[in-house]
């Protein structure tokens, strides 16, 4: 049922994962250099997914991503599995990013699959810092007393936008989505060794130009999921994600966005079939596949009783009132 002769079909790709001092990460949709996926199934079977892409960009990636990015994919999607805690970090903003890297900034948000009772993550500031209160509580080991603490449970949603300081905590698995960046700032990290007995680099410096002080009212995204119907539960402007959790076959029509979907199966296998060609192929429970812009009309269908997809994807729709504004503009 994987298999297919068609050049535009979902693909799936061989496992990534990557052991760290805290962890796992599952890099499950990855154009990053050096981490890039590998298609397992069809036709590009082998191939890396950047390879796959510059072959028929605008109609893998949708033709105003692939003129916006350069025909370059703008999404990477993990599993982390926290059995430790992260250390606290920050990622820059694209600016800053493409001046001091050459690279695109790192917003991304997480998706809590499980979380141990009690477990926390930090996600921004819960008082006021200066920079150089910022750089003294780095230097002392306090730097966690100012950030702001959230015990989670399971479908606790929360966006990163770059500059936001934050640190998964142990006994969390989660699912993330950013942008493809592999850009942290590492801002304190328990002064602990690495996987290789030597204490891991520090960023202090670059993470006090990339931080955003301000305090918010909020970190936590509110959403509401119910079964067999979608979760517009996000749009930012890098990515915008839905869940849907299924007990039936659920149809999905967006090739309106004019974008690529990466679907993200959270929980219980299911099959993805293809209106326009027939293709279909098994999605299981914890694995990600990467659907074309052009062919992005399909159907979630649960192979058991229900299931839980997470799609991300770049929304290029225009609102009706961005429509009117440009019908009025040229008028």
């Amino acid at each position: 049922m994987n298999q297919t002769s068609n050049i535009l079909y979902p693909m799936l790709f061989k496992p990534n994962r990557k052991t760290l001092v805290w962890g796992t990460e599952d890099w499950t949709v990855s154009a990053v250099p050096g981490s890039e996926s590998v298609v397992v199934n069809g036709a590009w079977a082998n191939r890396s997914l950047p390879e796959v892409i510059s072959q028929y960009p605008q109609e893998i990636l949708g033709k105003q991503v692939a003129l916006q990015y350069r025909n370059q994919l703008p999404l990477l999607t993990k599993i982390i599995d926290a059995r430790l805690d992260l250390s606290i970090q920050v990622h820059p903003n694209d600016e800053m990013a493409k001046r001091q890297h050459q690279k695109m900034g790192k917003s991304e948000m997480w998706y809590v699959l499980n979380a141990k009772p009690g477990a926390c993550l930090y996600a921004g500031f819960k008082a006021k810092v200066t920079p150089e209160e910022y750089k003294q509580r780095v230097a002392d080991g306090t730097i966690t007393d100012v950030l702001a603490r959230h015990e989670v449970h399971q479908g606790d949603i929360f966006y990163l936008p770059a500059g936001r300081v934050h640190a998964i905590c142990g006994g969390i698995r989660l699912a993330e989505v950013q942008q493809s960046s592999d850009v942290t700032y590492r801002i304190f990290d328990y002064n602990r060794p690495g996987l290789d007995g030597k204490p891991r680099e520090l960023h202090t410096e670059l993470a006090a130009k990339a931080i955003d002080y301000h305090v918010y009212p909020e970190y936590r995204t509110e959403h509401q999921e119910t079964m067999d119907e979608r979760d517009k539960c996000l749009d930012t402007p890098y990515f915008s994600i839905r869940i849907i959790e299924a007990s039936q076959p659920f149809h999905r029509n967006v090739v309106k966005y004019d974008s690529f979907f990466i679907l993200m199966n959270l929980r219980n296998d299911c099959t993805i079939r293809i209106r326009s060609t027939e293709d279909k192929i098994l999605l299981p429970e914890g694995t990600s596949c990467l659907i074309p812009a052009a062919i992005a009309d399909y159907d979630i269908i649960p192979t058991n009783e229900t299931t839980k997809i997470l799609e991300a994807f770049i929304n290029n729709r225009k609102s009706l009132k961005s429509l009117i504004s440009d019908f009025l503009h040229w008028t």
